[in-house]
């Protein structure tokens, strides 16, 4: 399970050697929370038209305390939460201002506690639109302002009728990004970025269900949309990556789990969190990049503390 929003994948060149930073999807789920598959849409390189950076991440999650509501707490029950995700992703340059990205995450969920199986199996597939609208020099830097689209939906008939264990929210979903970047001459960068998810209802396999205290007859839950946004600091160099981002979630409505309930697929799911990434190419291998990152959940509501570690490697083809 992920976080609520787009994905996204950048960019950056140093004579021929193309440092590539993939692609982040922050789909609808939180209950697990999201994976840290780059710099998400802060980012603001790109890559060069024909080429293509693509690879492999995996991602381990684990919480034992969460928030119900405002109230934290641990649950037996459930014993400690554990998501795993490996995830393949793609970002190519169709102009050197236009980049297209997609997303694809095989995900296991268990539980160290309680008699809760475990699900496991495809996701969500999570295509984007990276444009460089504005390129401006300023400040002994250069000043972008980008515009991200993206579209995402299910890949398998998994159920979202299971948090904390579910997949994911299996809704379709929109969203919108807009980042501005700022990056000087000696590769420090700051970024700045927004994001709007709208989500479309899911449905359910039974005809009822409790939710904002009352019963509702049918099987159609309608989703709260997203707001999200993030700041990012960082530095870049031709073969090294090293970004540290403050991120902010908000479900723009939704109701809170209820006491000793288990949590609910609309449940308002607000999260903070801080994420550190490295992305390095190695000597000799100009093309080939490792990446490592960790992320903590610093506070949130109807959500679980969970620290995020992940590690991949990501290549890049120049047609």
């Amino acid at each position: 399970m992920f976080w609520p929003s787009d994905c996204i994948a950048p960019a950056a060149m140093k004579a021929s050697r193309v440092v590539c930073t993939l692609l982040v999807c922050l789909p609808a789920a939180l209950w697990s929370p999201p994976a840290l598959q780059a710099q998400t849409v802060t980012d603001g390189l790109m890559m060069p038209r024909g080429d293509l950076c693509t690879g492999f991440l995996y991602d381990h999650d684990r919480w034992e305390d969460y928030w119900e509501g405002a109230l934290k707490r641990d649950n037996l029950n459930i014993g400690t939460l554990t998501t795993r995700s490996v995830s393949w992703v793609g970002n190519y340059g169709v102009t050197d201002r236009v980049n297209v990205i997609a997303m694809v995450p095989y995900v296991w969920t268990s539980a160290s506690g309680g008699t809760l199986k475990g699900q496991r199996g495809l996701q969500d597939l999570t295509f984007a639109l990276k444009v460089n609208a504005l390129e401006v020099q300023a400040a002994g830097g250069a000043i972008k302002v980008i515009g991200v689209g993206a579209l995402g939906a299910p890949l398998s008939d998994y159920t979202p009728d299971f948090y904390p264990l579910s997949l994911g929210s299996a809704s379709k979903r929109v969203s919108g990004r807009l980042t501005l970047n700022y990056t000087s001459k000696r590769g420090l960068y700051l970024n700045g970025t927004s994001g709007y998810t709208w989500r479309d209802n899911v449905r359910l396999d039974r005809a009822s269900y409790f939710t904002g205290g009352e019963l509702v007859y049918g099987t159609a839950v309608a989703m709260p949309d997203v707001f999200d946004y993030s700041v990012s600091l960082g530095y870049s160099s031709g073969r090294l990556e090293l970004p540290i981002t403050f991120s902010q979630m908000v479900t723009r409505g939704g109701s809170d789990i209820r006491r000793q309930d288990m949590p609910f697929v609309s449940n308002k799911m607000d999260a903070s969190r801080l994420d550190v990434t490295a992305l390095y190419y190695l000597p000799g291998l100009e093309n080939l990049g490792l990446r490592l990152a960790a992320a903590r959940t610093l506070r949130g509501r109807n959500v679980g503390q969970s620290t995020t570690l992940q590690a991949g490697f990501l290549y890049v083809f120049h047609f």
